[in-house]
């Protein structure tokens, strides 16, 4: 498909009341729009984890050697505090989170409004209602490969079929792209919730799941294709697509909000955001969603969730890049809050992101 190329003329900038002027475009704004309280941070619950897979961002750097605090009541003093501070949302990973149950129920109970990033190989309580996110790197011959774990897809798909917290991540590297449609279509056969990440080079990794150039267009086109095949259950939209498998990373294309990137504290994320590690402290000089990842190579799912929806005034030149942008964040919220159901995207058109020649 042809790219379309945005007019970037100010004469041709429309009013925000002339984007809004479909009434199914006004609807999706007045539904996303609720949500923009949302601030968020993310928490190191654990550093161990049942399986060790390559090119793992959790073991790079020094937040895995960082002592683990097992004790919940100062969990709990740590969620009143970020409460305090205006924190309305927790991002739990890790190394594996559900190996510490304990100390999700608290979380839960402090702060209900949140994720959690897990292998999927223990189940957690359902008595912890936050989205869960559950990675999938391949077929079950692939996750053996390169995860070390045995009918992984199986043992994922026994603990979280039916269950409402559940989202299946696919991670798209160089060598899995194809197997992704066999994948889906068993995922589907058990009505799971499948959206999809893009594998981002943690620093200094070198190995055979890099994206290249000829990779990340296969997993544009792949991912659109499997968007029309299975629209009730792909919670994805075609500028998703587009945004995460861009020769750009995520940080030249829009500019990273997360304080790793931005020395800005006025306001935003680079004001609001910590990344904790396992001794509840944390440094801001390399807070982000995904530490130890290459910013050059972003193009994480998480960190697109608060880079892409921040961008709204880039996004205003005009209706159909409005309209994508609104899919993204529709995207967004339906892969990271309870409850918040996707509605129909409202653009499948590829655009380029608003000013990607020029940054």
């Amino acid at each position: 498909m042809q790219v379309n190329r945005e007019v970037n003329l100010e004469s041709t900038k429309p009013k925000f009341s002339e984007l809004l002027a479909e009434r199914e475009v006004k609807e999706r704004w007045e539904k996303v729009r609720k949500y923009f309280f949302l601030r968020e941070s993310t928490y190191d619950m654990s550093n161990r984890c049942n399986i060790r897979c390559d090119g793992c961002y959790y073991y790079e750097g020094e937040k895995q050697f960082a002592k683990e605090i097992g004790d919940v009541e100062a969990w709990r003093e740590l969620m009143r505090a970020e409460k305090a501070r205006g924190i309305t949302y927790v991002v739990l990973a890790g190394a594996e989170p559900s190996l510490v149950p304990e100390l999700l129920d608290v979380c839960y109970q402090e702060m209900p409004l949140g994720s959690i990033a897990t292998n999927g190989l223990k189940k957690i309580p359902e008595s912890v209602g936050y989205k869960l996110h559950i990675s999938v790197w391949g077929n079950d011959e692939t996750s053996l490969r390169i995860r070390k774990a045995k009918n992984l897809l199986k043992k994922q798909i026994e603990n979280y079929e039916n269950d409402p917290r559940a989202v299946f991540v696919y991670t798209f590297t160089r060598e899995n792209i194809d197997e992704v449609k066999e994948v889906a279509a068993e995922l589907i056969a058990h009505n799971c919730k499948l959206t999809f990440n893009v594998f981002s080079a943690p620093v200094g990794y070198t190995g055979n799941l890099r994206h290249d150039d000829e990779s990340l267009e296969r997993t544009k086109q792949i991912m659109i294709e499997l968007l029309k095949k299975y629209p009730r259950n792909v919670l994805f939209s075609v500028y998703n697509a587009v945004a995460h498998t861009h020769k750009k990373g995520l940080h030249d294309l829009y500019g990273c909000s997360y304080p790793r990137q931005n020395p800005s504290q006025d306001i935003g994320l680079g004001r609001s955001f910590r990344q904790y590690r396992t001794d509840l402290n944390w440094d801001r000089s390399v807070a982000c969603c995904v530490p130890d990842t290459d910013c050059a190579d972003c193009r994480h799912y998480a960190a697109g969730s608060a880079v892409v929806t921040a961008r709204l005034y880039r996004h205003v030149n005009s209706v159909d890049i409005f309209k994508s942008w609104l899919d993204y964040v529709d995207t967004y919220l339906s892969v990271w809050v309870m409850g918040y159901e996707k509605g129909e995207n409202l653009c499948a058109k590829i655009l380029e992101p608003p000013h990607a020649a020029t940054n």
